[in-house]
């Protein structure tokens, strides 16, 4: 099939991707749209972890403050370059990422982060839920039930507040597609007054 000017244009639209990456995925899924997105979207987590070990030389700061004046969130987001860091893009993904925190109240930037002590008061917290239950299954259980819970509590893991087919690590690992460079949240600090 040929694709046109028109359908590359189309696809960078939707998704923000450089011009080359979305007429190779189109040529890849035969001109058909939908296939070049989930060609893309599969493209995306490999692309993030290639660029794993790059150094992170920039990045910015962005804040969230809920209209009710009582909880806000700082988030750090960092990029390589100052030509990423300063893009429109990237900053309002640091915002959404801000707002994601004072929603959702996340203790830990990504699962590495967890303490030890507190994955095994995890799987404590749960091992009560699996007794009973047949042995070939109870460590699968226990599993499905720490990972649920560590959804709550890792930054990375969560649903998406607007959009909760993604995670937050879909929304870092779609940057990392777009822009081409390793991105990374470093840190963040949530305050209430309540």
């Amino acid at each position: 099939m040929n694709i046109t000017a028109d359908m590359v244009k189309a696809l960078r639209e939707q998704t923000g991707i450089s011009v080359m990456q979305c007429k190779m995925a189109l040529e890849e899924a035969d001109g058909d749209t939908a296939k070049a997105l989930l060609i893309l979207s599969k493209k995306r987590g490999s692309m993030a972890a290639k660029k794993a070990g790059r150094e992170l030389g920039a990045g910015v700061v962005s804040s969230y403050v809920h209209a009710s004046q009582d909880i806000g969130s700082m988030v750090v987001l960092r990029s390589e370059t100052d030509f990423v860091a300063k893009n429109e893009e990237f900053v309002a993904l640091a915002r959404d990422i801000a707002l994601q925190v004072a929603a959702s109240n996340p203790l830990y930037v990504r699962r590495d982060e967890v303490p030890a002590e507190k994955m095994e008061e995890i799987k404590g917290l749960f091992a009560k839920e699996v007794e009973g239950k047949p042995e070939n299954l109870k460590e699968q259980i226990l599993s499905g039930k720490v990972d649920a819970y560590l959804k709550g509590i890792v930054l990375l893991e969560q649903d998406y507040i607007k959009d909760p087919e993604k995670s937050v690590q879909d929304l870092i690992d779609g940057a990392v597609h777009k822009f081409g460079e390793r991105v990374e949240v470093e840190r963040f600090v949530r305050l209430s007054s309540k």
